[in-house]
């Protein structure tokens, strides 16, 4: 069913429909969480079900003409986020992100890695740059959003997104030279 027409259901409160929606991208704001918590499970399902419980609650606030969908959920999910880190009074520590696991599925990408030291090494470079590079090069090459989609989520132009994923590029560039 398209994806305007579940939005349309869900607005009108019909749980099927929004249970579709949920579907189709709980997998990817739990990637978000995940990567952004360096690997800590349980706080990424509590943060994603946040998430959903909240969109279900203002789904009537959503305006279809507006910012696509996944770009409202990943606001929706950078706001719980911010407000986890916000509640904690403290920002995830840096040296426990580079120790945590960075992915999911290890034996998937380490079978399209060389070895596990690849892995490490990319993990090291990923966290030591900026948490906005990490987010957008995130959402870009992981979950593989647009740049207006990104720009939107983010709030931000299509052309700061771009510098952005460049800067992050260079920067991640830089740092895997140096390893």
């Amino acid at each position: 069913m398209e994806e305007d027409k579940l939005i349309k259901k869900a607005k009108r409160g019909e749980k099927e429909a929004f249970g579709l929606l949920y579907d189709k991208y709980v997998s990817s704001i739990y990637r978000y969480f995940f990567l952004r918590l360096g690997g800590q499970k349980d706080l990424a399902e509590d943060l994603t079900q946040e998430v959903f419980m909240n969109v279900w609650k203002n789904i009537g606030n959503y305006d279809l003409r507006g910012v696509p969908f996944i770009s409202y959920l990943y606001r929706v999910a950078r706001n719980a986020l911010t407000d986890h880190w916000r509640t904690q009074k403290k920002f995830v520590d840096l040296e426990s992100l580079i120790e945590s696991s960075l992915v999911a599925d290890k034996d998937e990408i380490e079978s399209t890695l060389d070895n596990k030291k690849e892995v490490e090494v990319i993990k090291k470079a990923l966290f030591y740059l900026d948490p906005t590079y990490q987010e957008v090069l995130i959402m870009k090459f992981v979950e593989e959003l647009s740049n207006k989609e990104i720009a939107l989520a983010l709030g931000k132009s299509e052309g700061a997104v771009r510098v952005i994923q460049h800067r992050a590029i260079k920067q991640l560039k830089n740092y895997l030279e140096k390893v």
